[in-house]
Parts: structure tokens; sequence; C-alpha cells
């Protein structure tokens, strides 16, 4: 396999990420009819950022584990601090997408949940890394 292109190992690399974002938004969209209110809200802000974290490896694969938890955190954050400025709050009334992914209230809790999703995807990914010492 080491002699695929490059492009083949970039591919075969972010295989994982691509399919670890679509289980997350499967898993997002679906946990309101699995859980009751305030835990489908809390799980789906976990998953948020599990999402974001899988974009930032899927963007670029050989990402620590802990720079892509960070970034993800980063990301989680700013977005819900946007909410502050109502912004997001007008994009959610024009558009699912922008509701979905933009939010539309601020929501102190949300940044814990958004720690703990970061936590997730951060041992789940090193728990999978095959390069010894990932952190």
């Amino acid at each position: 396999m080491n002699d695929l292109p490059q492009d083949g190992r970039s591919l075969k690399a972010r295989l994982p990420a691509l399919a670890a974002a679509a289980v997350t938004v499967v898993a997002g969209l679906g946990v309101r009819h699995v859980l009751p209110g305030d835990a489908a809200k809390s799980a789906g802000d976990a998953l948020y950022t599990v999402l974001v974290y899988c974009l930032a490896v899927l963007a670029a694969p050989r990402v620590r584990p802990v720079t892509a938890a960070a970034v993800a955190l980063a990301v989680s954050w700013a977005v819900e601090f946007l909410q502050i400025s109502g912004i997001p709050a007008e994009l959610s009334q024009q558009s699912v997408v922008a509701r979905l992914v933009l939010g539309t209230t601020f929501n102190v809790p949300d940044l814990f949940w958004y720690v703990v999703g970061a936590a997730f995807a951060w041992t789940v990914h090193r728990l999978g890394s095959r390069r010894p010492g990932a952190r």
C-alpha cells in the first residue's frame, strides 16, 4: 500500500473521519427521537463538537488529537458566543441549516457540553490512533 499516490493515501487517511462525521450527523439528528428534552439537547451539543472535531480531522488527517479537540472546542464556543449578537437567531429564521449549524440563543450550559464532546472525540481518536505517543 506504500505505492499509493499521495491522493490515494490522503483519501484513505480521510475515510475514517468522513465515516465518523456521517455517523455523528445521524446520531445528532436522531438523538431528539430517543432522549427526552434537556438530555437530547445536551447530547446534541456534545455531538455538535464531535462533528466539528471530525471535520477538523477530515481537513487535516495528520492533526494531533489534542489540536483537533482544541479547534473543535474553540469553534463550538465561538458559535455559542456569536449567539449573543442575535445574528444566528435571525439567520435561523430563514434557514433550517443555519439553525442546525449556528443555533439561536446563547446558553451557558452548552459551553460545558462542548467540552464533553471535545473530550469524547479526543478519547476516541487517541484510542484509535496508530501513531505511538499521539496526544
